[in-house]
């Protein structure tokens, strides 16, 4: 079957092929996402996109896009598409024949006679842009002209025109080097072959960004056009426009085409389009390699880092990626204990340093040594475990039921805010964090006695029965027959959350088989959906099922009933390792339906969340690390036959 393949009848219909996102990353950090049809529809599209030294590494916007018009008997046929109020302008959507991914994005045009191919892709290590464009058929001497847009702004914000952008241009071997202001890289623009670049500077305006309007932010850009590239194409002849913050030898730009398309990898399945998407998030800088969290907006955080890792890397045998992003994060887990903290983003998670403990976790699975592990992480762990006994600056503790407190709000994953309140109260003892808590004793006292630390043991051997007790105590209710997201100084609360998922998926737990399948059940009647597990039962007065409107709206509705994918990597867990192959076909049966979210939205990557409503409709990031990673595990997990 043909892979991410879209034809005519889908792709000219706007309401459709507009939903449509692709991302393109490389290892340079650079990375390019658009809609199918090349119609930007957010602030974050854009051809060549580059982190920029001078900014701090931030992402910035340099070519948004590049309209192509196709000329015979002089009559000018323009392949481009923008949005502006009121109009689509031009229109040339309606010229597309076919859109396909595999193994690299690929446009092509059908004006009369004559069928165009166009193909894009970035330079591995270069902030480099390549696009060729192939004339198929033409029964008449044709002309293309490229007209490139630029933007030179923050992914973050938007630009208008004004008097300090330097429009001059300056004249390189087939092409033109334009820098608009200052601390910005040069852009170079070139063609493989001979053209004439005809110099006419202007600025499109009220360019329209539609998601960023339904998202309720600025969605107007003004766009700098410095003039245009034109040549004649011939029949079967192929024609690269490069774009890139270094210059070129045009001799050597179609050859450089064909040697990064040889390193390209298929998506043509399931197995190899998360293959391919789970290599974008590696980033690698210098000696730091991390994970950036999703595209086209985010960056990198501890929790998510941890969360994401073994399924990026480990559940693709790539042990060396793995130890290199351990290895840049393990740095700085310390650091939210110091008064240093607020150089880091996430500062304040408390539950960041059990994360990292289940990471390892994943890795002893792998196969790793547990006295290897204590010998070279050890240390650090102990650290960890004085802060939470004996109190941080975090405002947490052990208290002396072995369970930990907090007195913090937006401390946990659930810690989204709507102008400094937040939407989700969430203090006391929180279910996932003393779950976790349980579980990283006993996966320390664990490594501790496979490395003979008699001093650890004789100190910590003796919590995790107080903390059981303690916690099936303060946590399980027996009439209703699952846990309490979080209890504290006023009372209990009872919503049905994915939270207390983690007292069965975690490898230690607290409960009994009984409770734990009491919770699964629950878990499994009100949460789990075909696009991962519900934040908030569809039962409860503040459930939200359908993420739209303003900013303000979607925050409410993010862990008030949005699903998100990575939950159901836990539900796998927690279902396999109860029920062993007997839950295997169940596990299958949700895992296959996650094959469509590669068709629907970012393509060939899975959203960062679904409404909570059918029919589970994907939001926010189009392509997002943790649920990738996730769906990866789970595959792994099956394929494995682990639990026969």
């Amino acid at each position: 079957m043909d892979y991410l393949k879209f034809d005519k009848a889908r792709l000219v219909n706007t309401e459709y092929s507009l939903k449509k996102e692709f991302i393109r990353t490389n290892r340079a950090g650079s990375f390019a996402s658009s809609t199918i049809i090349n119609c930007n529809t957010r602030k974050y599209h854009g051809l060549l996109i580059c982190p920029i030294e001078n900014f701090g590494g931030e992402n910035h916007v340099l070519l948004s896009s590049l309209d192509e018009t196709l000329i015979q008997h002089g009559a000018p046929f323009n392949l481009g598409i923008h949005k502006f109020p009121g109009e689509y302008s031009p229109k040339g959507h309606k010229y597309v024949r076919e859109y396909e991914m595999d193994p690299i994005p690929a446009i092509t045009y059908r004006v009369g006679g004559i069928v165009l191919k166009k193909e894009f892709l970035l330079v591995e290590k270069e902030q480099r842009v390549l696009i060729r464009y192939t004339l198929v058929e033409a029964h008449s001497p044709t002309t293309i002209r490229f007209q490139p847009f630029l933007a030179f702004r923050n992914i973050h914000s938007l630009t208008k025109a004004n008097l300090n952008a330097n429009t001059r241009a300056s004249i390189v071997d087939n092409g033109i080097g334009l820098r608009l202001y200052d601390g910005f890289p040069c852009l170079y623009m070139q063609t493989s072959k001979k053209s004439e670049f005809i110099h006419v500077p202007d600025w499109y305006y009220n360019i329209e960004y539609k998601e960023e309007k339904k998202r309720g932010y600025e969605c107007h850009e003004d766009l700098y056009v410095p003039g245009y590239f034109e040549m004649e194409i011939k029949k079967g002849e192929p024609i690269v426009f490069s774009a890139g913050t270094e210059e070129i030898a045009p001799n050597s730009i179609a050859k450089k085409f064909d040697e990064e398309l040889k390193k390209r990898v298929r998506r043509d399945s399931f197995e190899n389009c998360l293959e391919n998407s789970a290599e974008q998030f590696i980033s690698r800088k210098g000696k730091e390699t991390s994970i950036i969290n999703g595209f086209p907006w985010f960056s990198t955080s501890e929790r998510n880092t941890y969360l994401a890792l073994p399924g990026l890397t480990l559940a693709r045998n790539d042990e060396q990626t793995f130890l290199e992003v351990l290895n840049t994060a393990y740095d700085k887990i310390l650091y939210r204990f110091s008064n240093d903290s607020i150089k880091y983003t996430g500062k304040d998670s408390v539950d960041v340093p059990l994360w990292f403990m289940w990471t390892l976790q994943k890795y002893v699975d792998f196969g790793a040594d547990k006295a290897e592990l204590w010998k070279n992480y050890g240390k650090k762990v102990k650290e960890i475990f004085k802060h939470y006994k004996f109190g941080s600056r975090l405002s947490i503790k052990m208290h002396d039921n072995g369970l930990l407190w907090i007195i913090k709000q937006g401390v946990t994953w659930m810690n989204v805010q709507n102008k400094g309140t937040f939407v989700n109260r969430r203090m006391g003892y929180v279910v996932e964090l003393n779950a976790l808590w349980y579980n990283s004793i006993c996966f320390a006292l664990e490594m501790a006695v496979e490395a003979g630390d008699k001093d650890f043991i004789g100190e910590w051997k003796d919590i995790p029965e107080t903390l059981k007790q303690s916690f099936v105590e303060t946590f399980w209710n027996e009439e209703k027959s699952y846990l309490a997201d979080y209890v504290d100084d006023t009372h209990k609360s009872w919503t049905v959350r994915p939270n207390q998922l983690f007292a069965v998926s975690l490898p230690y737990s607290c409960l009994s088989n009984e409770k734990k399948k009491s919770v699964l059940n629950v878990v499994g009647k009100e949460l789990v959906t075909s696009r991962g597990l519900r934040t908030l039962s569809p039962k409860n007065k503040d459930y939200i099922g359908v993420v739209k409107g303003s900013e303000k709206n979607r925050n409410c509705a993010f862990h008030n009933g949005s699903v998100f994918p990575w939950l159901f990597g836990h539900f796998a867990d927690a279902y396999l390792n109860l029920y062993k192959t007997g839950g295997e076909s169940t596990i299958q049966r949700y895992l296959n339906g996650f094959e469509y979210c590669l068709h629907e939205h970012g393509l060939g990557s899975i959203s960062e969340i679904y409404d909570g409503n059918p029919p589970h409709k994907p939001n926010e990031a189009t392509s997002y690390a943790l649920s990738v990673a996730e769906i990866i595990r789970v595959s792994k997990m099956l394929n494995q036959s682990s639990f026969k």
